[in-house]
């Protein structure tokens, strides 16, 4: 379907024109009534942004919708930002949760490593207990045999 963009644009037009007799009352009633303070909005207005400037020839209202809109675009930009700041900072926690992790590992590796020596150290005191034992069954069933033993005559 081809829609025609020459409607489109008048409405653009009549649209502009409407938004630029609204801020003409909205200027002569503030000077018709000097003391009634602009209304202010909750977000601070930003300045300008640095990377826009105004081209010659663009009307008032072209004028203030553009920096209405870069404000916006501006604002959300920041507000981009601040979440990479936001992002970094958890990318720290993660990292010093990983160091702690990896600490964590080195000491369990050196707690394994304490009970395999501990291990070794039983095992082989519980082998030379058992040597032991063999070697004093051995010298007892030998000393039994001699006390055992008829005596012998002398020759």
């Amino acid at each position: 379907m081809v829609q025609s963009t020459g409607g489109r644009v008048f409405n653009v037009v009549d649209l502009e024109r409407e938004i630029e007799a609204q801020v003409r009352n909205t200027v002569s009633f503030r000077e018709q009534r000097p003391n009634i303070a602009p209304a202010r909005t909750q977000t601070p207005i930003l300045s300008m942004p640095e990377y826009v400037e105004h081209r010659d020839g663009a009307s008032e209202i072209g004028r203030l919708s553009a920096e209405a809109v870069v404000r916006e675009y501006e604002a959300a930009a920041k507000e981009i930002e601040a979440m990479g700041a936001e992002l970094i900072e958890r990318v720290k926690q993660c990292e010093a949760m990983t160091r702690d992790a990896l600490a964590a590992t080195d000491e369990m590796k050196e707690t394994a490593k304490r009970y395999r020596e501990e291990a070794k150290r039983i095992f082989l005191q519980i082998e030379d207990c058992s040597l032991m034992t063999a070697e004093v069954r051995k010298t007892c069933t030998a000393l039994k045999a001699k006390i055992a033993a008829p005596p012998t005559a002398p020759a």
